[in-house]
């Protein structure tokens, strides 16, 4: 709904635009027209840009849950952003967000990240491209659609003076869809499935750094809500305020609602979310089921031993690829093999093999892997 966007746009002069460090070209581009061609058919899921495994796992043809307008919440076609002074901010992407998943839109800091969710909420006119959100094309359709949203985009900003219900009730005054019979009832129940009915009469200046973020997403729930769309929500949150957003973001998403959640912590991307996204300096580089990309990542078997010759010797006989002897080890890409069946092989060959692993790359790994650069992996 509109009192979403305006609302929940946050403390733009507390942070900027981490994205795209354009803010300034951004306001001056707000009052252009908002035309937009219409949306295409949404894209498959797959990798733009060449890569390790993760990357040829996302160039697959996509599966049936993103192949129809219908199973996802957030469609966009060739959407770009590119400021006057010819910085592209976002370049050409193609999303698609399966309705009642987790989608975790990733990316290091200054990758299109925020200036993107701008576009999908209409904060920001897109140079190029088509969008839908709930099926419905953008941003003709907005009025109708984002009653059925709500959005934290970069930050919260409520009256500090006011206490968090006060807050509450004047957000919930600004939408025209909301009914006033029943504020009392919704704010009370938002206040309460976010943890803040003890603090609802709180002043918001007192409440702590967790505490705003729970109350900017107990506003993003004052109505029903099909897609719910964060901007970086554990953002300087202690463990304590990070689990309790998680935890929150998991509850919503079980009761159907699509959540697409922005971040560069990848922690926490790993624990919450079922597909993701990932972008390097406005483009999109692989896209699609965590797992899915997890798996198609190159398992590499590592042997400790003595007798590493007579090691390497058995790994490149059966097959293994990148064999490498070091000191007191060997390694390979394990492919297809199993594990057990390698250590068979070793010990019968006479290999004294003192450990034997076969060891996944790490979450960061695959996503230095796509981007060429470093995430906070932990926060």
């Amino acid at each position: 709904m509109p009192g979403d966007t305006r609302l929940l746009a946050g403390d733009r002069g507390d942070r900027g635009d981490r994205d795209s460090g354009t803010h300034g070209a951004e306001l001056a581009e707000l009052d252009e027209s908002r035309g937009a061609s219409t949306a295409a058919p949404p894209p498959a899921v797959r990798n733009t840009e060449t890569g390790g495994g993760a990357a040829r796992a996302a160039r697959e043809p996509a599966s049936p849950a993103t192949d129809s307008a219908e199973d996802c919440s957030i469609v966009t076609r060739g959407l770009t952003k590119r400021f006057r002074g010819g910085q592209v901010a976002v370049d050409t992407l193609d999303l698609a967000v399966p309705r009642g998943s987790v989608f975790g839109f990733l990316g290091p800091n200054g990758s299109g990240k925020t200036t993107t969710i701008r576009m999908l909420l209409g904060l920001v006119s897109p140079t190029a491209g088509a969008w839908e959100l709930l099926g419905t094309p953008m941003p003709g359709g907005m009025p109708g659609v984002l009653s059925r949203v709500g959005a934290l985009v970069e930050g919260p900003a409520f009256y500090p003076y006011l206490s968090g219900e006060a807050n509450l009730r004047r957000y919930d005054a600004a939408d025209p869809a909301a009914d006033p019979r029943t504020a009392s009832a919704r704010i009370g129940l938002a206040l309460d499935r976010v943890g803040l009915a003890a603090a609802s009469r709180k002043r918001y200046r007192a409440y702590s750094l967790g505490m705003r973020q729970r109350l900017v997403i107990a506003a993003a729930l004052l109505g029903p809500r099909e897609l719910l769309i964060l901007d970086e929500p554990t953002n300087g949150l202690d463990p304590q305020g990070t689990r309790e957003v998680r935890a929150l973001v998991k509850e919503i998403a079980a009761e159907g609602t699509t959540v697409f959640v922005s971040s560069h912590l990848l922690a926490e991307v790993e624990q919450m979310c079922s597909h993701i996204a990932v972008m390097r300096t406005g483009r999109l580089v692989a896209q699609g089921p965590i797992t899915e990309l997890r798996a198609a990542e190159v398992v590499r078997i590592r042997v400790e031993t003595p007798d590493t010759a007579e090691a390497a010797a058995v790994l490149a006989a059966l097959g293994l690829a990148q064999v490498r002897a070091g000191d007191g080890e060997v390694g390979a890409e394990l492919g297809a093999e199993a594990p057990e069946r390698v250590c068979a092989a070793l010990v019968s060959a006479g290999v004294a093999v003192r450990g034997l692993a076969a060891q996944r790359p790490s979450l960061e790994d695959m996503f230095v892997g796509l981007t060429g650069e470093g995430f906070d992996v932990n926060g």
